[in-house]
């Protein structure tokens, strides 16, 4: 990843727009933000989604913001929005299964760059949230908390979390023991007791301590999110 050009600096008050106005200074548009949703979910699909908005008053998304500070209603309006508006936008949703074999750093990682493979309009520029990722065949940027800053990866943010959770929603239909719609498939507690209860069924991701117990006969313990997540890529790099 690279940094922003020189001379193209971003103020802390430039707003969510900020980034996309300083690139477009240095002729680096088209923008594209790319963003996931469901890596830290013990059940379910890992969704990533690529979006490129528009130069003026066509790109503001009204609403806008980080995908995980918005109701579920306001997600949807903006969800909408952002479709209407965007100059391109993809999703690719990697299913439990590939997220087991690959891992889920090298899952998200790759589902990213599906995900920009697929806009039909090729960027000149990529804002990803929080890590660089490699491999995009066009200079980038890693942001620290990038949906809340920028435009283009709040919007990323919205496509991907409002995909899994329509995905989420179906699911409960076939396990409806798990109540995968309302917990989407995190760890929370109720998820955890159901796990205890049943086992875990095909959507589990066999890589996470708390699904490899449950399926074990063995109790499992309720564990915070980004603590299994944490142990699980520890795991994993010690293969």
């Amino acid at each position: 990843m690279s940094p922003l050009p020189r001379g193209n600096t971003v103020r802390r008050d430039a707003g969510l727009y900020g980034y996309e106005r300083a690139l477009r200074r240095a002729q680096l548009a088209p923008i594209a933000g790319v963003d996931e949703a469901g890596r830290g979910a013990c059940a379910g699909p890992l969704v990533a989604a690529a979006v490129i908005l528009p130069e003026g008053a066509t790109g503001v998304v009204p609403g806008l913001a980080d995908s995980k500070l918005l109701a579920p209603k306001a997600r949807e309006r903006c969800y909408a929005q952002v479709v209407k508006r965007a100059s391109a936008w993809s999703v690719v949703v990697v299913e439990s299964t590939e997220c087991d074999r690959l891992g889920m750093h090298v899952a998200n990682v790759e589902a990213l760059r599906r995900s920009l493979a697929r806009l039909e309009s090729r960027p000149r520029y990529v804002l990803t949230d929080g890590f660089p990722v490699d491999g995009l065949e066009v200079p980038g940027l890693a942001v620290w908390k990038g949906d809340r800053v920028a435009a283009c990866i709040a919007a990323a943010s919205v496509i991907a979390k409002v995909t899994r959770d329509r995905i989420m929603t179906a699911m409960h239909a076939d396990f409806p023991q798990y109540d995968f719609a309302l917990h989407k498939g995190y760890c929370t507690k109720e998820h955890q007791d159901a796990l205890r209860a049943h086992g875990p069924c095909p959507e589990h991701r066999r890589r996470f301590v708390n699904v490899r117990r449950a399926e074990g006969g063995e109790v499992a313990v309720l564990v915070a999110p980004d603590e299994l997540e944490r142990i699980e890529q520890a795991e994993e790099m010690s293969r």
